[in-house]
Formats: structure tokens, sequence, C-alpha cells
């Protein structure tokens, strides 16, 4: 009986023991088990590494691109700021080419007016040539000598005119000038003669003057030599306490006896014109 179930154990016991894993194989599952979730946290440390490489270079690139939109947006203003330049700068140069054209037209008008100077110059002298011929008619006098612009007085040859208006030396001049007249020059003793018994007991300016070269002369810049019976004793003195600024008296003034004295020549007298008569 016990043989006998040894012959049928054995199937039996084959049968048991090929139904049951090796003991290699089930710790090979076993490894695989434990080995898999460390392989998968490598794998996705792997991932976060390889992310997170990507999102700094991807930073980067943006960072870099907003680098580049930030100058490209300074460059736009600038370009934008150029352009408003342009424009104004543009509307200037219309403005200025209206101007040249306005200018070329107040130069053709001034230009036409020069042309017309001769005519007018040669109109005035018609002018005077009829006054002085009505002057002569009224004074009964001969028509060959000359004559004066009413408010002029003849002496010899020239005409002088005594002003009551008072001015600075430099614009008495310029008066004189404006009526084809120089301040007077005074070359013989009948001319200061006649002149300072017309200007006596009042300040008149004349055509004396040292402010050019520091010598004096007459203002059609003959040079003069100071006699001092002309002057008023101990002038001219070149004073510099006048307060008038810093120039000394370069001009000179008949006084109220009739010889000169220097003055400043921004204070303002009446003054003497002179110039030829005209003739019919």
């Amino acid at each position: 009986m016990f043989n006998d179930f040894q012959e049928k154990d054995p199937d039996r016991c084959a049968l048991w023991i090929s139904e049951s894993p090796p003991a290699s194989v089930a710790g090979i599952f076993r490894i695989k088990w434990w080995l898999f979730p460390a392989v998968m946290a490598a794998v996705v440390f792997i991932l976060i590494l390889v992310l997170g490489v990507t999102n700094s270079k991807t930073s980067t690139r943006l960072w870099s691109a907003e680098e580049e939109v930030s100058i490209l947006y300074d460059k736009i203003e600038s370009l934008n700021a150029s352009l408003q330049q342009a424009h104004e700068s543009i509307k200037e140069i219309h403005q200025l080419k209206f101007r040249i054209q306005d200018n070329k037209d107040q130069i053709s008008s001034v230009s036409a007016a020069l042309q017309q100077l001769p005519l007018l110059d040669s109109l005035r002298k018609k002018v005077e040539a009829l006054e002085c011929s009505f002057k002569h008619i009224i004074q009964n006098a001969s028509t060959s000598g000359p004559c004066c612009p009413l408010e002029w007085t003849l002496f010899g040859s020239d005409c002088y005119f005594f002003s009551k208006q008072l001015l600075p030396w430099n614009q008495s001049k310029t008066w004189c000038e404006t009526k084809n007249a120089h301040l007077a020059i005074l070359s013989s003793d009948k001319e200061w003669e006649f002149v300072t018994k017309n200007s006596i007991p009042l300040l008149y300016w004349v055509g004396l003057t040292d402010g050019r070269t520091g010598k004096w002369e007459w203002v059609n810049h003959t040079p003069y030599t100071i006699q001092r019976r002309r002057w008023v004793p101990g002038q001219p003195d070149a004073w510099t306490g006048h307060g008038m600024g810093p120039e000394d008296e370069d001009c000179a003034h008949l006084h109220q006896n009739g010889l000169l004295n220097d003055m400043h020549c921004s204070s303002s007298l009446r003054f003497i014109c002179q110039k030829r008569g005209s003739h019919t």
C-alpha cells in the first residue's frame, strides 16, 4: 500500500513542483516592482530638468525679445519725433518761402522807387527854382542870384538854417543831411560874424568834432586848427565828469557869447545847417 502511494506520489509531487514558481523568478519580479517607481522618478526628474532648461532658454529668449521690442519701440518713438520735427521744418520752410516772396516784392517796390529818385530829384530842383523865382519876384531882386528855401537865410552863396528843435549832435547832422545840407562849416571871418550874430544868445551845434580821429575837424573831414580867440577861455577841455557815458566832450557848439565850447555829443541843443543856394 505504501508502495502504491509512492508510485502515484511522484506525479503529484512533480505536478506540485511544476506549479510553484522558482525562487529566482520571484526575486526578479520583486526587484522589477521596486525598480519601476525609481525609473519613473528618474524619468520625471529628467523631464523636469529638461523642462527647466527649456524654460530657462525660453525665458532668456523672451527677455531678449522684450529687449528687442523695447529698442524697436524707442526707435519708433525717435522716428516719430524726427517726423514731427521734419513736419515743423517743412512748415517753417513754407513760411520762409512766403517771407522771401514778400521780401522780393518789397525789393521790387524799393527798386522801382529808386529808379524814380532821379525824377524826384529833378522835380525837387524845379520846385526850388520856382520858389527862388517867386522869392525874387516878391523881393523885386535880380533873378540871377541864388535863393534859399523858406525859413532858410541866404548869406553869400550859401543858405543857413537856425533850428528851433533840440537834438543830439549826431541826429542834428542827420537832419541836415536829409535836407541836402550839412552842419555849419565856418571857414571865414565873415561867416563867423554872420553865424554868431544870428546865434547869440542861444546854444547851437556846428559841424566841428574830434570824435572820429581824436583831432578836431569839420564834418567834411577838413582839419581844423584851434584858434583860441574863437573858444571860451579854457576850452576845449575834453571833460569826462559829465556823467553821460565813457566818452569825453567830442562835439563843438556855439556858446551864449558866440564862442566855441566842447560838449558831450549826446546833449540836445539847437543846430545850424548849411548848404549851397539854388539858382533859377
